[in-house]
């Protein structure tokens, strides 16, 4: 079970609407070759947003 993470070099975790759209491909990619994506974290300035806890997983 992959975790995806990456940096917002602006400093601000909150992720974009890209990041939300790309984390959607990974969940569906991953359904098709039975692989389920276990989190998408979003790293910034001494914080990190974990897409899954926020329910957009």
């Amino acid at each position: 079970m992959p975790i995806t993470i990456h940096n917002h070099p602006s400093g601000c975790a909150e992720p974009s609407y890209e990041d939300i759209e790309a984390t959607r491909r990974l969940v569906s990619v991953g359904e098709l070759v039975g692989i389920d994506l276990l989190d998408h974290i979003i790293i910034g300035d001494g914080t990190f947003v974990s897409i899954k806890e926020r329910g957009q997983l």
